[in-house]
């Protein structure tokens, strides 16, 4: 079981700004700018590599969701929304989750 799951589960505590039957949301623990937040689906699917046809709209609502976070964190000026997919890339828990990171001027990626 994965710390998402434990999350989402409720045996972890979480700093939540966000929650639906669909998807969590919550403060990253070691942020990389002001605002730094975490979408999660709560079905485990290990990376974006595995979403299939049938979590399209479960991908389209974590859009939304970061969509309406960023006027609630009033980061609209600039902000990102990423996942890493695989070890290559950064990944380091394999349940599904995407990075909402703005607040301040954000660097060029690699």
């Amino acid at each position: 079981m994965t710390i998402f799951a434990k999350i989402i589960n409720g045996e972890l505590p979480c700093d939540k700004v966000f929650e639906n039957e669909r998807i969590i949301a919550f403060k990253d623990i070691h942020p990389s700018a002001p605002v730094h937040l975490l979408i999660v689906p709560k079905k485990e699917i290990p990376d974006l590599q595995s979403v299939t046809a049938e979590d399209l709209p479960l991908i389209g609502e974590v859009v939304q969701v970061a969509q309406q976070l960023a006027v609630q964190f009033d980061i609209l000026e600039g902000y990102r929304l990423l996942t890493n997919n695989g070890p290559l890339a950064g990944q380091t828990i394999f349940h599904l989750h995407f990075h909402l990171i703005g607040g301040r001027q954000l660097g060029h990626l690699a």
